[in-house]
């Protein structure tokens, strides 16, 4: 295979699969006097004057604009596991800030770049495993508010997800640029927003970095790897036989329209030619609307470093892609098609991965190896890209190495620093090695590593510890308020001592279909592996009934219900075909509860003490007044068109 000339960069180069801290950038140079939050600092740089104020009748100093804020929780980076780590951390209790680089949020799956949104889309059954927990939450809401599947509109459902968390700050636009220490742990970041002019020193007491290329906390002096690693390392099977620095490469997509009349297009000048007569036939072009993820450029050696060159060839392949299926004769179907959006921000798969104290690996993913520090899971097959990206048309793009029968445990020791006290990292930035990094890298499964670091993050907060700490002395903590908060973590049955619903001395319903009533306090919250989890009535309307033999104080109910996790719920412009409507569904799941009602027993009385009307979520939270109470009864009323409701799990508590 013919390999690229890439730039090199001295102070950025970095050996094949090597540890690289970055220890000479940790100080923070010229940081500005703190500051009330909020107000901006205006001194001269040089030369009193130099702005003439129109209107005011002064000429007053250049604005040097700084600002001094402080948080508990830092969240650098706004994709899939930065939104889910801040919401996560938000949520628990913590002041939370959530800086992004961009104008929207969601990274990869923004309407900057379109990546789908996928997770554990397929096991090699032909089931999926959906990710629940915050990530199904956006996904849902999507579904309902958003049928056109339009990207530019998820955006802002997104944004209006995020920026109504009340106890959490989103910085768009802003970069964290620097890292001041004091000693092994991070004080603050220096941050720049673009569209304010302002330097940003954020202080905080845990810093998560889910940047992808984790700038901060290299800055930071943590400690990081690039390139591929050799099979004798990890014992790894598809590992090269000797470590190199091949990093998986940025794509760039695009989106066609059907005119309904012909389209002629016409190359622009930086267009690539695109040799699709002599490439490999797994590069299919079978359809216009969705864009070619193999439009990909790698890196032996920096990829940071050379990211516009390759934005650049990269933009120029894809038009030589969209010219040969226009021009080449050999797609005629595609006339009356024209190019309806091009991107220009490759989405990134692979660069910086972070140390933590453990380092996952290819044998722990194909081993199923089991973590006592399990918080999320993956299952997305091992699907390592061509190093050579579309530089080596002739291989096929990508080697699906192998598919997975269930899904692989994720441990927390994988997302915090070995050497950074209060540092952790969520998504492909994390601690893993490069074959698993292949799997791991799945937007889904970064969404359960951030909503884990949050959480996380907040249990740090409150008992002044760091994330090692969490992992040796209070992993069950972090893992019961996981699967509260609906996140699934195979093999780990949630056993909340707080939760009354277990203490119940009868669990009954009006009308059984499949499952047992006494499933919903048995600790896992879906059917998985065959086995079956939950209970269905026959129909609806059906009522289901717990009751305590003394009364117990209750504020607050928490349902899971049905989405049918089996299926795919991620955006398509492509029509589903018929087969492809045996594993997707492109409206809300017709299986989720949309009407119910709470009612608690008092002195023999039934008591409305909750209702939706139009719930939109898998996770049903019910918060009333405490009242003491000998029972609680759910009317299911209606769902979004399915005949029947299942529930996976019922909790109750007192506060």
């Amino acid at each position: 295979m013919k390999r690229r000339n890439f730039l090199k960069n001295a102070a950025g180069a970095a050996v094949a699969a090597s540890v690289i801290p970055l220890s000479s950038c940790k100080s923070l140079d010229g940081v500005a006097e703190e500051i009330n939050q909020g107000n901006t600092s205006a001194t001269a740089v040089e030369g009193d004057g130099q702005w003439h104020q129109l209107g005011t009748g002064k000429k007053v100093p250049n604005p040097e604009r700084k600002k001094t804020v402080t948080y508990d929780v830092v969240v650098v980076g706004a994709g899939v596991a930065g939104i889910c780590s801040a919401v996560a951390s938000a949520r628990n209790g913590a002041k939370t800030v959530l800086i992004n680089d961009r104008p929207v949020l969601g990274g990869n799956a923004s309407s900057e770049i379109r990546v789908t949104l996928n997770g554990v889309n397929r096991l090699s059954t032909g089931k999926a495993e959906r990710e629940t927990g915050i990530v199904e939450e956006i996904m849902l809401e999507n579904r309902l508010y958003n049928p056109q599947q339009s990207y530019p509109v998820w955006d802002h459902i997104v944004y209006d997800y995020v920026v109504r968390e009340p106890n959490l700050t989103v910085m768009l636009n802003t970069q964290a640029i620097d890292a001041t220490m004091e000693g092994a742990k991070i004080v603050s970041t220096k941050c720049w927003q673009l569209t304010t002019e302002t330097e940003f020193t954020v202080k905080g007491d845990m810093f998560i970095d889910c940047s992808g290329d984790g700038l901060m906390a290299a800055k930071a002096g943590a400690l990081y790897r690039t390139g591929r690693e050799g099979k004798a390392e990890f014992n790894e099977t598809y590992a090269p036989d000797q470590p190199d620095g091949w990093q998986m490469g940025a794509s760039i997509l695009l989106q066609g329209k059907d005119h309904g009349r012909p389209m002629p297009y016409t190359a622009p000048t930086f267009a690539k030619k695109y040799d699709g007569d002599n490439a490999n036939h797994e590069r299919k072009i079978s359809q216009y609307l969705d864009g070619y993820w193999w439009v990909e450029l790698g890196s032996d050696h920096d990829i940071i470093d050379v990211q516009e060159d390759n934005r650049h060839d990269l933009m120029g392949y894809l038009h030589g892609v969209w010219d040969y299926i226009k021009n080449s004769g050999k797609y005629p179907d595609s006339a009356n098609y024209a190019l309806e959006w091009v991107g220009s921000l490759p989405g990134r798969r692979e660069s910086r991965r972070f140390i933590g104290d453990h380092i996952l690996s290819e044998r722990d993913l194909t081993g199923h190896r089991h973590f006592e520090d399990a918080i999320g899971y993956g299952g997305w097959s091992l699907d390592e890209h061509n190093p050579g990206g579309i530089l080596d048309i002739k291989e096929r793009p990508s080697f699906f190495h192998e598919r997975f029968k269930t899904v692989y445990q994720v441990p927390f020791s994988s997302l915090y620093s070995k050497n950074i006290d209060n540092l952790m990292f969520a998504g492909r930035n994390a601690s893993l090695t490069h074959i698993a990094l292949s799997s791991t890298r799945i937007q889904g499964t970064c969404a359960l590593m951030g909503q884990a670091t949050g959480t996380a993050a907040t249990i740090c907060v409150n008992k002044k510890i760091t994330p090692r700490e969490v992992k040796q002395k209070h992993i069950k903590q972090l893992q019961e308020m996981l699967m509260r908060d609906d996140v699934y973590i195979p093999k780990v049955v949630a056993n909340d001592p707080k939760d009354l619903a277990k203490k119940a001395s009868a669990i009954f319903a009006t009308s059984t279909k499949s499952g047992a009533a006494k499933n919903v306090i048995n600790g896992i919250s879906r059917d998985i592996d065959g086995e079956i989890n939950h209970w269905q009535s026959e129909g609806l309307p059906a009522t289901f009934q717990l009751e305590w033999e003394q009364p117990v104080q209750l504020s607050k109910v928490e349902i899971k219900c049905d989405t049918n996790l089996h299926k795919n719920i991620t955006m398509r412009k492509q029509p589903l075909s018929d087969r492809q409507r045996k594993t997707f569904i492109d409206t809300v799941p017709p299986e989720l509860l949309r009407e119910l009602d709470l009612e608690v027993r008092v002195n023999g009385t039934w008591i409305k003490v909750g209702t939706k009307d139009r719930n939109i979520a898998r996770l049903i939270k019910f918060d009333f007044t405490k009242i003491k109470t000998s029972a609680i009864r759910i009317q299911l009323k209606q769902t979004y068109g399915h005949k029947t409701a299942k529930l996976f799990e019922i909790r109750a508590y007192e506060a």
